[in-house]
């Protein structure tokens, strides 16, 4: 039931992240869509520890590397997203310009570099571990670093695409779990790299 839980809370990170994207594209930023883009990251939690847990076997210190560095990337990004999306939306753009000249500048610049570091590595052990669609990694891979330094940017029809882009990935990772290829979720997490099950009468040998 967890394991469903965080498939499905993937797809609806996924669909904050495309959705508000679409809308915008013929709307421009509002609200609404600003405050369902600050709630992706919390609900891409779930699903980057599932999708942790269905490599960990395979993905070796480096996985375990990148998954840390991502998750942490996720906090401090989710944290600024939030901020950005849901506080600096309604102040004045003078007093925005003002705020974002002093530490709060590098702060947010920070948080977005680590979760662009953290992605790159994590979708990198995706792809080495082969159990993910690789088109969805990849998207991950470079979508989501793009995402996390602009932004601060206008929004243009470049920026929709990479929302979009980053946001299907995360469907897709997410639906793909149960069926993807290579062993399942328990085995991958029981079964250390380079052995194979074992079959016993006996529970713990």
């Amino acid at each position: 039931m967890t394991a469903e839980l965080s498939r499905w809370s993937g797809v609806a990170a996924g669909v904050c992240v495309a959705a508000p994207a679409v809308v915008e594209a013929f709307t421009g930023e509002t609200a609404a869509t600003s405050l369902v883009i600050a709630l992706s990251p919390a609900l891409a939690v779930p699903l980057l520890v599932l999708l942790h847990l269905r490599q960990k076997a395979l993905s070796g210190p480096f996985g375990e590397l990148a998954y840390t560095v991502n998750a942490i990337g996720l906090g401090l990004f989710g944290g600024a997203a939030f901020t950005l999306n849901t506080t600096l939306f309604y102040l004045d753009d003078e007093v925005v310009t003002d705020l974002l000249a002093g530490p709060t500048k590098y702060a947010l610049l920070g948080s977005a570099l680590v979760f662009a570091v953290g992605a790159i590595l994590f979708g990198t052990s995706m792809l080495r571990t082969r159990l993910h669609p690789r088109v969805a990694a990849t998207a991950y891979l470079v979508a989501f670093p793009v995402l996390a330094l602009a932004a601060r940017l206008p929004d243009t029809p470049l920026t929709s695409v990479v929302h979009l882009v980053a946001g299907t990935s995360l469907v897709w990772l997410a639906l793909a779990l149960p069926a993807a290829p290579g062993t399942s979720t328990s085995d991958a997490v029981s079964v250390p790299p380079g052995t194979a099950p074992r079959s016993s009468g006996r529970a713990g040998t």
